[in-house]
């Protein structure tokens, strides 16, 4: 130790005040660095505020909370220079040998014990041993406390911030029109992406082949940025679109597809982890045939689906568990109790996925949907409005946190590797990936679409390729390679590109192709897929938001809304639903004991709960008829004289015939 950290000619202080005074200055350090994120947020409120006031409509929430991020991140980069800087020293393993096995095995250790012997001068700290954990690769980068503060761990990213903004996603998804779409919507998120990846890939590979400085960049880097490059996220023009009512198909399009590619990019991200993994194995192991080939290629393949298959299914039952509890626990008269299991029941799909070492986005997504689908039908009407605020404030939050950080960290991130040559490749390629993605995919579309999908609406969805938070999250997950960095560097800037550029010149692009707004959904839409009794007691997310609104709102000024026929996906699974899950997991009609066949009785009666039992027609008719019955007993058996008391019973009567 030096003599500045001896306290002044007094002597060291004692090592209790030495650690207290440490975690102090720390506590104060991550209070000031959570109070900066607050701030930006605020200001990014204010601002949202006062353009909504205006009505400037050039620049979006998120693009100016990357705004507001990148002139704090310069602030502290160049205008902050605490007095406290990080204090490092050079250690080495007492055994050579064991670290070299150590990092043979499982690469570096995940905890270290520095142990002071009796050589140390100071008395108080002889034979002391402290911990530290592994944080990763520094590359000896310079960087003060304040830096480091606000640079944060990428695993909230995964486990705290992403899961709200998916789960948002499934959970207020206008689901009519993504159903209609669903066929195009699918074409778009697993074929489109897959082009995508695979095209950025290949020609970023080329180029990295060609720059000699670019060598050190194999294969499955570049694919790794294909696929992680190509989760688009639209939340700028879709808002945009939700503003200005664009037309239904291409808002469900470019929604549907931004849902469902994100959790398509991050599978492909996990099952090109996986085929790393597998490779390196078989190297270690001294197997033989461990050369890239096709057998390694299908079973990343496999891998995908098998990831995305059982991620689906978690989500999807844990979706469905919850719709059983909120409908046979009558736990809806206690709201707060009921709207707390629903987010903990939600929360805990993603976690439980993860733990499967599945991915919990992907199961967090459709968890949403089912969510919106089946439990929100169960839900009373105080929890039906608190979760719907509750996710809309934790998905604008979250996603705002996450732009003002992708601005901080421009300045603040200690591991950035700028390559000219590397970045521009990469918007070529990314535009290269996107033109591939739309184009060809919709003329083979249109060829079986009642409602084709025009030019406007093809360059305008070329046009909605944003990257955003899941691209960041995938690109800062893993930084120790330079290579790893270079494609964080990368992904950064095409994030804060397309989101100011892109969203802020969405309005001019809307008028300058033409893409009709203005447009309503008309009264039909809070129909069901398929038109039948079943709806009875049925209530969606969508529906119950807008119940009061679609009334009347259908004006002659409005263009009219081009409705693709259902497709056959939608109609064959709207059969299933509306006999079988519908029923099953909520309270509406018909109930189980009339879809299912006879034998099934006695388990439909299980299933079947006491709302759906009283909202029966055949229970409303049995009512009606004794309440006819009674109507009529009362006129025949009231005398003229009416006994003291039973005048407003005969009123009533009398009111209701």
């Amino acid at each position: 130790m030096s003599e500045d950290d001896s306290g002044g000619g007094g002597g060291p202080l004692p090592p209790d005040v030495s650690y207290d005074e440490k975690k102090l200055l720390l506590h104060k350090l991550d209070s000031l660095s959570l109070l900066l994120y607050t701030f930006l947020l605020t200001l990014t409120v204010v601002t949202i505020w006062l353009f909504k006031h205006r009505r400037v409509a050039f620049i979006h929430e998120t693009g100016l909370a990357i705004i507001y991020g990148l002139v704090i991140g310069a602030i502290i980069r160049f205008g902050v220079h605490d007095d406290y800087q990080v204090s490092r020293i050079a250690v080495k393993p007492v055994n050579q040998e064991t670290m070299n096995k150590q990092l043979e095995k499982s690469g570096p250790p995940d905890q270290l014990y520095l142990r002071s012997k009796g050589e140390v001068e100071i008395e108080e700290y002889h034979n002391k041993t402290w911990v530290y954990e592994f944080k990763g690769e520094v590359r000896d980068a310079k960087e003060s406390e304040i830096d480091e503060k606000t640079t944060f761990d990428p695993e909230i990213f995964f486990n705290i911030l992403l899961p709200p903004i998916i789960f948002h996603a499934g959970y207020a998804m206008k689901k009519k029109y993504f159903f209609r779409n669903i066929g195009s919507i699918f074409t778009f998120a697993f074929i489109g992406t897959a082009i995508s990846t695979f095209t950025v890939g290949g020609f970023m590979y080329g180029v990295t082949r060609m720059v000699p400085t670019l060598n050190n960049v194999t294969f499955i880097d570049n694919l790794h940025f294909g696929a992680l490059i190509s989760a688009t996220d639209p939340v700028t023009v879709i808002a945009i679109f939700t503003d200005l009512n664009v037309d239904v198909n291409l808002h469900a399009l470019i929604f549907g597809e931004s849902v469902l590619n994100d959790a398509v990019a991050i599978v492909f991200v996990e099952a090109l982890k996986d085929y790393e993994e597998n490779v390196a194995t078989c190297i270690i192991t001294a197997q033989e045939n461990c050369e890239y080939n096709i057998w390694h290629f299908v079973k990343a393949i496999l891998d995908f689906f098998g990831i995305f298959g059982a991620s689906f299914l978690v989500g999807s039952l844990m979706g469905c568990i919850t719709s059983l509890l909120t409908k046979f626990t009558h736990i809806r008269a206690h709201p707060l109790l009921e709207s707390t299991l629903f987010v903990l029941m939600s929360y805990s799909t993603f976690l439980l996925a993860e733990v499967f070492e599945l991915t919990g986005i992907v199961a967090v997504l459709f968890c949403g949907i089912c969510q919106a689908h089946y439990t929100f039908n169960n839900l009373s009407r105080e929890s039906k409005e608190s979760t719907k605020h509750f996710f809309d404030l934790l998905n604008f939050m979250a996603e705002n946190f996450i732009f003002s950080y992708i601005g901080v960290s421009m300045f603040t991130f200690p591991k950035h590797h700028f390559d000219v040559v590397y970045i521009a490749g990469a918007f070529v390629a990314i535009f290269l990936g996107r033109f591939l993605n739309i184009y060809p995919l919709s003329a083979v579309l249109n060829i079986g679409r009642t409602v084709r999908i025009p030019g406007n609406l093809q360059h305008m969805m070329m046009f909605s390729g944003l990257r955003g938070a899941i691209a960041f999250a995938l690109a800062i997950r893993n930084t120790i390679s330079e290579s790893r960095q270079m494609i964080l560097s990368t992904t950064l800037l095409i994030v804060i590109v397309t989101v100011i550029v892109n969203g802020g010149s969405t309005m001019a692009v809307l008028n300058w192709l033409g893409v009709p707004t203005g447009v309503l959904e008309d009264q039909a839409e809070s129909d069901p897929i398929v038109n039948s009794p079943l709806h009875g007691g049925y209530q969606s997310v969508e529906e119950g938001g807008a119940a009061g609104a679609e009334n009347g709102s259908l004006g002659s000024n409005h263009p009219q809304i081009q409705r693709p026929e259902k497709s056959w996906l939608a109609l064959q699974w709207a059969g299933v639903d509306n006999k079988l899950f519908k029923p099953l997991l909520t309270h509406s009609n018909p109930t189980l004991m009339d879809t299912l066949p006879n034998r099934c009785l006695p388990i439909a009666r299980i299933f079947t709960s006491r709302e759906q039992l009283m909202k029966h027609p055949m229970m409303q008719d049995k009512e009606g008829t004794s309440s006819g019955e009674l109507d009529s007993a009362a006129f025949t058996a009231v005398p003229d004289t009416v006994p003291l008391g039973q005048g407003d019973n005969l009123k009533g009567v009398q009111g209701h015939i």
